[in-house]
């Protein structure tokens, strides 16, 4: 599975993005997906999960009411729509296949592929 994002940009603080990671193959289908970030100087970190159907999400205590992880298997394509933008927010965001159906956890050592990133800017 290849994994490309999209939608990044620069926004202002309060502002809205909403970003898309299109997967080349077949195989999208069958595997949970999540979005990670990593801002500088920083370790990657897990953002959001879902699971193949779409039917059970994870997401991290830092984006959790703000962030929305969908996906859309007849296209191939997972989506992030993030809200209430915040500078903390700022970072490059990685989609990534997990490889299983149903694991939705954190750990990025059970994501298998991965995508190039977009990059994510917030300002003050």
């Amino acid at each position: 599975v290849q994994l490309a994002e999209s939608g990044g940009g620069f926004v202002q603080a309060g502002g809205s993005l909403r970003l898309s990671c299109a997967a080349s193959g077949r195989t999208f289908s069958r595997y949970a997906m999540g979005w990670f970030r990593q801002a500088p100087g920083k370790e990657r970190e897990f953002v959001a999960a879902i699971t193949l159907n779409g039917g059970t999400t994870n997401y991290a205590d830092s984006v959790k009411d703000r962030f929305t992880i969908s996906r859309d298997n007849a296209k191939n394509t997972m989506y992030l729509r993030m809200n209430s933008l915040k500078p903390e927010d700022t970072a490059v965001y990685y989609c990534a296949g997990s490889g299983t159906p149903l694991y939705i956890g954190s750990a990025r050592s059970n994501y298998r592929y991965w995508g190039q990133g977009t990059q994510v800017t917030v300002s003050s």
